[in-house]
């Protein structure tokens, strides 16, 4: 027999993009702020071949952001 009410155990965790999403939704942000950060941490996470950004540390965020630093100075007014 069935029960009734299943336990949230029987749920799967949230995946992590899922989990970003929502927390940006509970912020009432744009839904292009939410595209925006989703889409840098999916660059992110390919950028390290799949690892889990909790697997990762500051060596990988420097790695990530020499990668999108401009090759050009700014501007400078």
């Amino acid at each position: 027999m069935r029960a009734v009410h299943e336990t949230p155990t029987a749920y799967p965790k949230p995946r992590l993009l899922d989990r970003v999403r929502d927390a940006i939704r509970a912020r009432h942000d744009s839904r292009r702020t939410e595209d925006a950060y989703v889409g840098w941490i999916r660059r992110y996470i390919f950028f390290h071949g799949k690892r889990h950004p909790a697997e990762m540390g500051a060596p990988e965020v420097a790695a990530f952001a020499a990668l999108c630093k401009p090759a050009y100075p700014a501007a400078e007014f």
